[in-house]
C-alpha cells in the first residue's frame, strides 16, 4: 500500500511540472491572491499601524487576524477541491457517464461551466451573492471565505483531469473494470496529491504577494476583476483548446524523467498488479523476472469471461484444468499491435517446435481499439497471421485483469502441474522463453527428446530514438498533434499543417473527421508526422488508395487500402532513419495509429 502511495505521488509530481499544467497556472494564482470577502459587505479598510491594541480597536485587530487567517486557507481549499474532483471522477466519472448514456465530453464541458460561473462572479457581485444564497441559511459564526475557493477547485479538477500521465493507466483500467478498491483509491488520492503539489505551491505564492504587495491590499475588488478575466479568458482559450498551441511549442521535459520512472520494473509490476483479483498476488512475484528464472509465480488464473474461441474444435473453451499435464504458454496480444505482431512468429515457432513434445499455446486477444471488439476483425487476422493455436477472445478485458496483465505483448508460462512459473511483458527475450520452455518439458517427461532449438531473429527495437505509437484519436491526437488549426471532435473540419514537423509529431491538411477511436479521411487529407525509425506503419480501414511521399527525395509510392482495419507498411530502412512523411489518404479511409520499429 505504501509503495503504491509513494508510486503515486512520484508520478503525480512528474505530472505537476510538466507542461500539461500551464492552462491552469494563472487561475490558481489568482484564486490564491483573490481575498474573498462577505458579499453583502464593502471591504474593510484596514485600520491605521498602531490603531487596534486596545478596547473597540482591539476587537477589530482580532477580527481581522482570524479573516486574514481564514482567507490564508483559501489556496488549500482551491487544491482540496481540485484533488476531490480529480480523485472522484478519474475512479467513477467514466462509468457515471456510461450509466448515464451521456456525452463523453461531458465532464469538461461542465468544468468549463463551473470556471465560467466562478469567474462572472468575480466580476459581477450580485451574482456572487446569488450564488452564495443557498449557503447563508448554513449556520456559521463568520463568514467562510473558502467558500469559492473549493468550488474554484472542484471544476478545476475536471480541466486537470486529461492532463493525467501514464501512471493513471492502472487506474482508468480499474475504475472501467469496476475493480475499486482500497488500493486503487489510495493511488488516485496519492497521485492527485502529488500533481496538484505543485500548483498549491503557486497559489501560496499568491496568497503571499496579495499580503506583502499594497496593491493587492488596497485594490482588492480590482484583483478579484483581474482574477474574474483571467478564468473567463482560460475558459474560451479551453474552448477553443487554444492551450494546446502553446504546451505543443515547449519540449516536453518530463518526457525522459516520467519513461524513466514509469516504465521500470517496479513500476510496471505495480501499475496494474495491484489493481487486479486479489487471489492471484502471487503473479507479482515474476513480474521483476529479468533474470530469465524460473520461479513459483502460484496457480494460474483461469481463462474467465472469454466471448468466443478460435482455432478450437467446434469453438470447444479451453480451460487451465483441462490442459493440466501439458507446459502451456499464454501470450496476451491484440492484432493491430506492432509488438504483438514482432513477438507473433517466435510464438508461432514455439508451438510448431514444441507442441509435439508437449507445449500447448494460447493466445488470448484483448482488445485495445473499438474495432478490435469484432470477432470477424480478430478470426480474419489470425488467419492473415497464420496462428493455428487456440485464440481466446476476451472482449470485456476479463481474462486480462485475472492474470493481473498490464502489456501488450505479454507472455506467461506455466508448468505441466498449472503453476506459473515465468513471465515476460513486453517483447524480447525469445530465447530466454524458449530455454525454460525446455526446461519445464524435460522436467514434465525426462525421457523426451526435444528437437533443436529455434534460430528465429531477435528484431525488438532496442534504439530509445525510436518514435513511440502515435494515436491518431481524438483522446490521445492532442498529446502528438503539432497541426495550426484546433481539433475538433466529430465534425468535419478543414485543418492547415506547418511548413516543418518535429520527431514524433503529427499534422493534419484537408478535410477530416475525429473522434474517439480514429481520424477518417475527407477531400484533400493529408497527414504529415516526424519520425525517426527503421520501418513506420499505419493502421488503415476502408477502402481507397494511401501515397507516401518521404522528405529524402525518394519517388512517392501508392499502395491500395481494402477492408477491415489492418496494419500497414509505409517505410522501411535497414538503419534507423529520420524524416517526414507525407500521406495522401482518399476519402473514407479511416487511420488509427502509427507504429514504429
Amino acid at each position: 500500500m505504501w509503495t503504491l502511495v509513494l508510486i503515486g505521488l512520484l508520478g503525480g509530481l512528474i505530472t505537476g511540472v510538466s507542461p500539461c499544467i500551464l492552462p491552469v497556472l494563472p487561475v490558481v494564482f489568482f484564486a490564491g491572491s483573490s481575498k474573498n470577502t462577505d458579499p453583502a459587505e464593502p471591504d474593510r479598510p484596514q485600520p491605521p499601524e498602531g490603531e487596534g491594541s486596545g478596547g473597540g480597536g482591539g476587537a477589530v485587530a482580532v477580527a481581522e487576524k482570524k479573516q486574514q487567517r481564514a482567507r490564508n486557507r483559501r489556496p488549500y481549499a482551491v487544491i482540496s477541491g481540485l484533488v476531490l474532483s480529480f480523485t472522484i471522477f478519474t475512479l467513477v466519472g467514466s462509468l457515471l457517464i456510461k450509466a448515464l448514456n451521456l456525452p463523453d465530453d461531458i465532464l469538461r464541458t461542465v468544468g468549463l461551466v463551473v470556471l465560467t460561473v466562478v469567474g462572472l462572479s468575480l466580476l459581477i457581485p450580485a451574482l456572487e451573492r446569488l450564488l452564495e444564497k443557498p449557503f447563508a441559511k448554513l449556520p456559521q459564526r463568520q463568514v467562510n471565505p473558502n467558500r469559492g475557493g473549493f468550488g474554484l477547485g472542484l471544476g478545476l479538477g475536471l480541466l486537470y483531469v486529461p492532463c493525467a500521465g501514464p501512471v493513471l493507466t492502472a487506474i482508468t483500467i480499474a475504475a472501467a473494470n469496476g475493480k475499486i478498491g482500497v488500493e486503487t483509491v489510495a493511488l488516485t488520492i496519492s497521485f492527485a496529491i502529488g500533481a496538484t503539489a505543485p500548483l498549491l505551491v503557486f497559489a501560496l505564492a499568491g496568497a503571499k504577494l496579495s499580503e506583502r504587495v499594497k496593491f493587492f491590499r488596497k485594490n482588492n475588488r480590482k484583483v478579484r476583476a483581474i482574477g474574474g478575466v483571467v478564468m473567463l479568458l482560460l475558459a474560451v482559450a479551453l474552448y477553443f483548446d487554444l492551450p494546446s498551441l502553446l504546451q505543443r511549442s515547449l519540449p516536453n521535459y518530463t518526457d525522459a524523467l516520467q519513461s524513466k520512472v514509469e516504465n521500470s520494473d517496479a513500476i510496471s509490476q505495480l501499475r496494474l498488479s495491484s489493481l487486479g483479483n486479489s487471489g492471484n498476488q502471487a503473479l507479482d512475484h515474476c513480474a521483476d523476472n529479468t533474470k530469465g528464472e524460473l520461479r513459483d509465480c502460484g496457480p494460474t488464473p483461469d481463462f474467465k469471461n472469454i466471448t468466443a474461441w478460435l482455432n478450437t474444435p467446434g469453438g470447444r473453451a479451453e480451460t487451465m484444468a483441462g490442459l493440466r499435464g501439458h507446459v502451456v504458454l499464454v501470450d496476451f496480444w491484440t492484432y493491430s499491435c506492432i509488438n504483438c505482431q514482432r513477438s507473433l512468429p517466435h510464438i508461432k515457432d514455439l508451438y510448431a517446435r514444441y507442441h509435439a513434445a508437449g507445449l500447448d499455446v494460447v493466445g488470448v486477444h484483448t482488445p485495445e481499439f473499438a474495432f478490435e471488439h469484432d470477432q470477424a476483425n480478430v478470426e480474419a487476422a489470425t488467419r492473415k497471421l497464420g496462428i493455428t493455436y487456440p485464440v481466446a477472445i476476451d472482449n470485456e478485458t476479463s481474462t486480462f485483469n485475472n492474470f493481473r496483465n498490464q502489456y501488450w505483448p505479454a507472455r506467461y508460462l506455466i508448468d505441466a502441474s498449472g503453476q506459473v512459473r515465468y513471465l515476460k511483458l513486453g517483447e524480447g527475450a525469445y530465447d530466454q522463453t524458449e530455454n525454460l520452455v525446455r526446461t519445464l518439458l524435460q522436467q514434465s517427461n525426462p525421457g523426451a527428446t526435444l528437437p533443436a532449438p529455434g534460430e528465429l531473429p531477435d528484431t525488438t527495437p532496442t534504439d530509445q530514438r525510436t518514435t513511440r505509437e502515435t494515436y491518431l484519436n481524438f483522446g490521445e491526437l492532442p498529446k502528438t498533434y503539432a497541426g495550426t488549426s484546433p481539433l475538433e471532435l466529430e465534425k468535419p473540419t478543414a485543418y492547415t499543417a506547418p511548413t516543418t514537423i518535429p520527431a514524433g509529431k503529427v499534422a493534419y491538411s484537408g478535410n477530416w473527421t475525429i473522434d474517439y477511436q480514429k481520424s477518417t479521411a475527407g477531400a484533400g487529407a493529408q497527414i504529415r508526422l516526424g519520425y525517426a525509425a527503421k520501418s513506420t506503419n499505419l493502421v488503415l480501414a476502408g477502402q481507397g488508395t494511401v501515397t507516401v511521399t518521404t522528405s529524402d527525395g525518394q519517388p512517392p509510392r501508392t499502395f491500395t487500402v481494402s477492408g477491415t482495419p489492418n496494419l500497414y507498411r509505409l517505410t522501411q530502412t535497414p538503419e534507423l532513419h529520420s524524416g517526414e512523411l507525407s500521406l495522401t489518404l482518399s476519402p473514407g479511409l479511416e487511420a488509427y495509429s502509427f507504429t514504429f520499429d
